[in-house]
């Protein structure tokens, strides 16, 4: 799990494991993570981008850098949030990934708010 605020922007992290979408024997692994973006700032701000650093247990780095995530660009005002799932398929069966999502202010100023490393981990891999 991840949870970190930047310029009042809370962002939590929840992942998980999706065996019904993995294939160990090939490996193949699937992790869900479930985020949580809130506004716990003064000032609406809007979502512009993703970018994600994602390693595997080999320390092979991929990065995804897009516009929005799952398809928007929510706008949050105070005490709004955004919800949504997505998904990252790993060839190893732990790894980790951090990030950031680029933000904007009513006024105009962007900053990144920034996602701190969470782990990707089949639980029978973690003794």
């Amino acid at each position: 799990m991840s949870n970190t605020v930047t310029n009042g922007v809370r962002i939590i992290v929840q992942p998980r494991y999706v065996p019904e979408q993995s294939e160990p024997a090939e490996s193949q692994y699937l992790f869900a993570y479930h985020i949580t973006i809130r506004n716990e700032g003064i000032d609406a701000v809007q979502l512009l981008s993703r970018h994600w650093i994602i390693t595997n247990g080999e320390g092979k780095t991929d990065e995804v850098r897009g516009p929005g995530v799952v398809g928007y660009q929510p706008t949050l005002k105070s005490g709004e949030e955004f919800q949504y799932t997505s998904g990252c398929p790993l060839g190893t069966p732990v790894g980790t990934m951090h990030g950031s999502f680029e933000m904007t202010t009513e006024n105009g100023e962007k900053f990144d708010a920034i996602i701190n490393a969470f782990r990707l981990a089949v639980p029978s891999a973690l003794n």
